[in-house]
Parts: C-alpha cells; structure tokens; sequence
C-alpha cells in the first residue's frame, strides 16, 4: 500500500532528498546539530548524517517512524532505544567506503611524493577492516602494496590473516585508522591509540584517521607528537569535533574537516540506501535507481593525458588532498567561530566525484600506469 504524504525532517547536507523523497511528502531540511525535539511534533520521518546524535532525548513524544542515517557509523543513533520503540532504522553501511578509500589513497600518494618514496615500499597496516578497510586492502593489494591487517572482531569470530594491534604497530610504516567507534563489548576502539602505545609506532611513520576522531587520545597524541615529529600525521577526524585542537592540526601535513568520505556518488548512494530501506519497511517497491541519481549528478571529471603522468597525478586531478587542508586551516584562525567554520567547511563542500566518474582522454595509459589506475578505481579503458 502507499503510504499517505509524510512529514520529513533531514539534515540540510543529505544530497538528492528531492529527488528521493520529494514524491512521498514533504521535506524539511534543517543544521544537522540543532535538529532537536521541537522540530519533530509533526515528523514522521528524520533523516540525518553523523552530526545528529538521535536518542530518547530527541524522539521521545514526537510521531517518528523512521530514523534514516546516510553514512556508514551508527554510533550517534541509539539503535536500541529505536528498536524498544518499534521505529523503523537504515543506515548506509558502505555507502561512501570507496570515496574514503580514494582519500586515503591521495594523501598517501602526495605523502609518497614529497618523502621520496613508493607505497610498494613500505608496509601499510589497516586497522579495521570492514567496509572502508575492505575497500582500501583490495585497492592496495592491487597495487602491489605490502599488508598488514588488524581486525579484533573479525579474528574473533575464526577469520585469518590478522595481527595484534602491537604487532601491527611495530611493523607499519603507514598505519591507517578505519574502525567504527564503540566504547564497549570485547574490543572497544574508544582511545585505541593512547598514551601507552604511541610510542610503539616506527620512526618515521605515517598515521592516518579517517575512521572516528575519538579512536585516537588527541590530547595524548598531541603531547606524543611533541617529542615524536619524524611521524607524519593525516588526520580527517577530531576527538571533540566541530572543535579542533589547534595545537593538533598545526603539527599535521595533512587536516581536514571529517570530509574523507564526501565524494557527491558517496552521498547520493547514502541518500539511495536510506530511500531503498523505507520502501522496503512499507512494503512498496523502489521507483528510483541508484544508477539514474549517479546519472544526474553531473560534474563528471574528463582529465586530458599526454602520455607524461604519473598514477600521482591523474588520481591528484580528482581529488587534491592539499586544497581540502588549506581551507581547513584557514577555518582555524578565528577561535571563537572555528566549530561553526568547520561545519560550513562540510555544508560548502566543493563536489568531488569518485574515480570511477572520471573519463580519461587523450594519449592511452601504458600498460603499467592503466593496471594501477584500475587498480585505485578508475576506469581507463
């Protein structure tokens, strides 16, 4: 049966919800922080990104059915709460794991390139090897690239092929953070990274967290850091954020404003999954596919070859870690408005389109280079 026009409440950055959701009510779109209780006495739906924490205090006397959040963490949704409430939930597990991978990817690339080396000469070690990890381990290894996997509740439950944190730690020369953050159960990854092994990290390391700021004690990294200034630092994610610290950021190469996975096909997948879980909790089939949003989104990248780039600089032509980082730091300067430059840092986002999106033109890629380039993502063919 079709469901009688709704009232939708969503979070003013969740991309194509016209598109979506336009043909089943009507949308409201508010800051994803200051969506509160009031906004909510006439929703029958919210929709909503990672900076909306959804709980009792939120929902509680108001007519939500579903609870829809377009990223892949569930850490800011009280799921147990909704479920005790009979509320319907979808997240959008994977969604952006590709765009965060390519982000990963491009940082490490430009990190190669100033410190003179391959990443098929280090040892990359991945920590949390779910959706983003998976994605990442498979691009890597495709490139030739040496792995080291950490992944507690994935050993737990028998798989193989993953070290212990401290092992992995003392042999990484590029340590990435991809855990989702949970403060309980058998492996909690609040303060994975802390005081007490910091200092087992290699000299000359790279550290980078684009998974969530609290993984890692900023403070204890901070004070680490001080001493420790050979490892190179990548972070995507802050422990108190929209608040940065901004002795933290000035000790990084590279910071930026929690936007790893913010490709536009990220988010408009996201955007999909949560409009697929509805239609399927009321029973209703689909009338949008994923392929036509992709379709509509425009900004598709044409890059021009003549024969001289490098994988370094065709994969620099879609993303550019070093703009994102400028702006980033340009947001610290005021103080008193950083948190609220750091959310329109997100809202304002320029539109980055994922590998996949992008036509390569021109001169033909050598063998080498269109193995890694489909390596990484693109398309080259």
């Amino acid at each position: 049966m079709k469901p009688s026009r709704l009232n939708i409440v969503a979070d003013e950055n969740i991309p194509a919800l016209a598109r979506l959701f336009g043909h089943l009510g009507e949308i409201h779109t508010l800051p994803g922080r200051t969506i509160q209780n009031s906004d909510l006495q006439h929703a029958d739906m919210l929709l909503v990104r990672s900076v909306t924490r959804v709980d009792p205090q939120l929902l509680e006397n108001t007519p939500v059915r579903f609870v829809g959040t377009a990223t892949i963490g569930t850490d800011h949704i009280d799921t147990d709460w909704l479920q005790a409430h009979s509320i319907g939930f979808s997240s959008a597990p994977g969604c952006n794991a590709d765009a965060v991978a390519e982000y990963v990817i491009s940082n490490l690339l430009l990190v190669a390139a100033e410190q003179g080396f391959k990443l098929t000469e280090r040892v990359v070690g991945i920590v949390g090897v779910g959706n983003v990890g998976r994605r990442l381990q498979q691009r890597l290894t495709d490139l030739g690239v040496t792995l080291v996997l950490n992944d507690p509740p994935r050993a737990a439950a028998g798989e193989t092929g993953f070290i212990a944190l401290s092992a992995l730690l003392a042999q990484a020369d590029i340590i990435c953070l991809h855990t989702p953050l949970t403060k309980t159960g058998d492996h909690p990854s609040f303060h994975l990274l802390n005081a007490d092994n910091l200092e087992h990290i290699k000299p000359g390391a790279v550290l980078l967290n684009a998974g969530r700021g609290p993984v890692i004690d900023n403070k204890a990294l901070l004070n680490w850091h001080r001493g420790r200034s050979d490892v190179t630092l990548l972070l995507d994610v802050w422990e108190e954020e929209p608040v940065v610290d901004s002795q933290l950021a000035q000790r990084v190469r590279i910071g930026t404003p929690h936007i790893a996975g913010y490709s536009l096909d990220g988010k408009i997948r996201g955007t999909w999954m949560l409009y697929r879980a509805f239609c399927q909790q009321q029973g209703i089939a689909p009338a949008i596919e994923l392929a036509d949003c992709l379709a509509s989104a425009g900004s598709a990248p044409d890059i021009q070859l003549d024969g001289s780039e490098t994988l370094t600089d065709i994969v620099h032509a879609i993303y550019q870690p070093e703009a994102d980082f400028q702006r980033f730091m340009d947001s610290l300067v005021d103080t008193d408005l950083q948190p609220q430059a750091f959310d329109l840092l997100r809202k304002n986002y320029p539109v980055r389109r994922e590998f996949v999106a992008a036509t390569l033109s021109g001169v033909k890629p050598s063998p080498e280079l269109a193995k890694q380039l489909t390596a990484v993502g693109f398309c080259p063919d």
